[in-house]
């Protein structure tokens, strides 16, 4: 709950109302294209989409100037070649301490409702202040990042151009939150096939797969639907009896949130390993291999983790259909490069 006092604090809260804004006409093709079977991306009040921000916004993305030592950038834990997620259980931060949660991708993140795997974060631009403010993470203070910023005659002179004022805590949160909401991924074989009108975009194997994906044996989509496959609900999935993460009880305080954490997409979700809240399951057939065991039954496990049985032909094809949900354009966008 800090971070929303510190907002507040700050007076840089984000309006409660949103409103679609158009992008400027200047913007390269790649760059808030809206994929077929993708609803349009909303923008807050006070930060439509424009060239000058996103491209402060991503300078700032890969600037290590966030952290306290300047040792680490968002980009850090955040590589364009793993969809903007990492490849370890625990991301160090700075001073090489150890993570507490498995990064997650960033990708089609501007379409989140909330943010953090306990969802107590309301806006993209609320985000930003946790890994600056988290000990574990950039361990830092949004106004003393501010401070270096306007030592920096390049950060004020784009930070009037973007926003007519020079760097401070409403232009670093509104910049990086305006270049995340550009990482837009629907371009996969998934996406080429059901709704681009591509039959042969997935292959026999694939179409098998999402056919198991989809289906009640599995009840993979129950949770993991839509266009940016999840439901962003807030779920217990049966990972242990007991968790060292208290998950969103960690915010309500509610034990029928204990061990519950969102839903992630999975979008991308080949490049993301490892997987889970902890990075504890190293590949897609481990993942599998816990779902068809059915969880570990806590108490607050949904009723939709339960026992299943496939035959290795069919656990290759569930795979493959996953892996179909890569958007390699969307990894080698040269626009997100830094």
């Amino acid at each position: 709950m800090r971070q929303f006092i510190f907002l507040i604090t700050l007076g840089i809260t984000c309006q409660l109302f949103w409103a679609c804004e158009e992008s400027e006409p200047l913007t390269p093709p790649a760059l808030m294209e809206i994929p077929v079977g993708f609803p349009g991306m909303e923008f807050p009040e006070g930060n439509k989409f424009t060239m000058a921000r996103w491209e402060l916004g991503k300078k700032l993305f890969y600037d290590p100037v966030l952290s306290v030592d300047s040792s680490l950038s968002c980009a850090s834990c955040h590589k364009q070649a793993l969809a903007f997620a990492d490849d370890v259980a625990f991301s160090d931060g700075v001073m090489g301490r150890a993570g507490t949660r498995n990064s997650p991708s960033l990708a089609n993140i501007g379409y989140h409702p909330y943010f953090t795997r306990e969802g107590g974060v309301q806006t993209l631009e609320m985000q930003i202040l946790v890994p600056i403010q988290e000990h574990n993470e950039f361990a830092f203070n949004i106004v003393y990042i501010a401070e270096r910023l306007n030592r920096d005659s390049v950060y004020v002179q784009i930070s009037r151009e973007a926003y007519g004022r020079v760097p401070d805590p409403f232009v670093i949160t509104r910049s990086i939150s305006c270049f995340e909401r550009s990482l837009i991924s629907g371009n996969s074989a998934y996406d080429r096939f059901e709704f681009q009108g591509e039959d042969k975009a997935l292959d026999k194997e694939e179409k098998a797969g999402m056919d198991l994906f989809f289906s009640e044996k599995t009840a993979c989509g129950s949770c993991h639907g839509g266009f940016n496959f999840t439901n962003y609900a807030f779920e217990n999935n049966g990972l242990y009896q007991s968790y060292p993460d208290p998950g969103r009880f960690r915010l309500t305080g509610d034990p029928a949130d204990s061990a519950r954490f969102k839903v992630p997409s999975l979008r991308n979700v080949a490049l993301t390993a490892p997987y889970m809240h902890d990075g504890s399951l190293e590949d897609l057939e481990a993942v599998i291999d816990h779902y068809q065991a059915g969880g570990k039954g806590h108490p607050n496990q949904s009723k939709e983790v339960r026992p299943f049985s496939l035959t290795e032909k069919e656990k290759r094809q569930l795979i493959a259909f996953l892996s179909s949900l890569t958007d390699v354009g969307f990894i080698t966008n040269e626009h997100f490069q830094k």
